[in-house]
């Protein structure tokens, strides 16, 4: 199933996707895909959907999970970015988290801040974890797994090199994306091949395959649940390969106007423009 957050009419609601519409599954009991995960309900409702569906070019896409309680990055897990940006090898996982503010919705603008020019693009698989669970055995981390979606993991680089922690530049409001949807884990095999693919502009400037991964997700899911419980609906972006805007000779930055697609194999194509922000209370 391909599962979506969205909002409809100036309210929020989730559903189920079938072809170029949605069945809409709010209701009073489970009123966010969150809360279904949280019951581990979710294949229940969805199945049970029979509500009047209402066209995708309707709704406004929200991030999968809108307000996840973690979202947990993995840092150079592809060899091809570890080597393009000079870091060492490395026994462990690198993480860093982002904020729920920091994400937008599928086909919503990724603001570029009024701050830097320094706005690049990361494409990246993110997977959603469906039950709760702590010290995770590598051999029992599928079953963990509530599904998978695309992520663009935004970085404003400048304020990213501030200091040598990523924090500042990984959480500019609205500079990163995640959908369009969640695809449940019983559409992929465990541990199949998936392919990612960054296009800007039309262009391709990134193209992988989870093959190509330093760290495998049950490996993460093993090593952060060491330290902290996984919580349903907790997100984790697990990491970008080789061929990122800072890295190119000129740099590519994004820009006002850009549109930006990041497509993983079975799962879907997250399209997003860039504008500019300038917010201020």
């Amino acid at each position: 199933m391909k599962i979506i957050s969205f909002t409809h009419q100036g309210k929020a609601s989730w559903g189920v996707v079938k072809g170029t519409s949605v069945t809409p599954l709010q209701s009073a009991e489970y009123p966010t895909l969150l809360s279904a995960l949280q019951a581990g309900k979710l294949h229940d409702i969805a199945a049970a959907a029979s509500g009047a569906a209402i066209a995708l070019a309707d709704i406004t896409f929200l991030p999968v999970i809108p307000a996840p309680g973690k979202i947990f990055c993995v840092g150079h897990n592809y060899e091809a970015h570890r080597i393009e940006t000079q870091r060492d090898k490395t026994q462990h996982p690198l993480l860093f988290m982002r904020v729920a503010e920091s994400q937008v919705g599928h086909d919503q603008p990724i603001l570029l801040p009024a701050e830097s020019t320094n706005l690049d693009y990361e494409g990246e698989i993110a997977i959603v974890i469906g039950k709760a669970g702590r010290r995770i055995a590598e051999a029992d981390a599928w079953s963990y797994v509530a599904g998978y979606s695309a992520y663009n993991e935004g970085s404003v680089r400048d304020w990213q090199k501030h200091t040598i922690q990523f924090t500042a530049g990984k959480n500019f409001t609205a500079t990163g994306a995640f959908g369009p949807w969640l695809v449940t884990r019983d559409e992929i095999a465990d541990g199949e091949e998936l392919t990612l693919e960054t296009r800007l502009n039309g262009e391709v400037m990134q193209h992988t395959t989870t093959t190509s991964m330093i760290f495998s997700i049950p490996v993460l899911i093993e090593y952060i649940s060491t330290f902290t419980s996984l919580q349903p609906g907790d997100v984790i972006v697990t990491g970008t390969p080789g061929g990122v805007g800072a890295k190119r000779v000129p740099p590519v930055w994004m820009k006002p106007g850009d549109k930006v697609e990041i497509e993983v194999s079975k799962v879907g194509v997250l399209v997003n423009s860039i504008a500019a922000d300038s917010t201020r209370y």
